[in-house]
């Protein structure tokens, strides 16, 4: 099996997709194994400031040695510059709010799993040929699980992943999967500013037990 449809595998039997980014690399770290000791196998850390490329060498580093089994991609990749340096950094799938020709062609020459964002049918559309095998919505405390209960008989087979405004509650990811959603990107709600400012570790690790139980009940 491909390293892209492992990824895809990975992604589906977790049901969620955890993001964030931080400007210390330790801390980074620390959230990361927090989640890692709570069960989560798939990371999106996020390309939001200058020092994402330097923390995503010394993420990978250290999960090399003490997650081996983790999964790290990069999200927010907008352009082809951006896609190669991830690349070379040891990304292993890659995120984007956007649809971008070079980040596509970057992606299909790795044959590595790109994840974009979409607001629009047509927008699905050019994701499609682009051969995107998992579709961000995005974003979706905008568009809302309607949105994906009224496009999805449009797009037979294709595996959609909302991201923005996915609450921690029963109900809220319950909607999600009932809308037809193959998984939920976790992002603020689980990993917070307040979590990340003041190392909260073990209220991390708790409410990602929790957000993979809701899961789990939802799926």
């Amino acid at each position: 099996m491909s390293k892209k449809n492992k990824v895809v595998d990975a992604i589906l039997a977790q049901g969620m997709l955890p993001l964030f980014f931080y400007e210390d690399a330790e801390v980074s770290i620390g959230v990361i194994r927090s989640m890692y000791n709570a069960g989560v196998r798939v990371i999106e850390y996020t390309n939001r400031g200058p020092q994402a490329l330097s923390n995503f060498y010394n993420i990978k580093k250290t999960a090399a040695k003490d997650m081996p089994d983790l999964y790290l991609g990069i999200g927010t990749i907008k352009t082809g510059l951006e896609a190669e340096a991830f690349v070379a950094a040891g990304a292993d799938f890659m995120v984007s709010p956007i649809i971008d020709s070079e980040v596509a062609m970057v992606t299909n020459n790795y044959d590595m799993l790109w994840i974009p964002g979409c607001m629009t049918p047509t927008e699905i559309h050019i994701a499609q040929q682009y051969h995107a095998k998992l579709i961000k919505i995005f974003p979706a405390n905008v568009l809302g699980p309607a949105f994906i209960s009224s496009v999805r008989e449009l797009f037979p087979g294709q595996l959609f992943i909302p991201t923005g405004g996915v609450e921690i509650e029963a109900a809220n990811i319950a909607e999600w999967f009932r809308a037809g959603v193959c998984a939920v990107g976790m992002g603020s709600k689980l990993v917070s500013r307040n979590v990340l400012d003041k190392r909260l570790y073990d209220q991390l690790y708790n409410d990602t037990l929790k957000a993979l139980e809701l899961v789990q009940l939802s799926k």
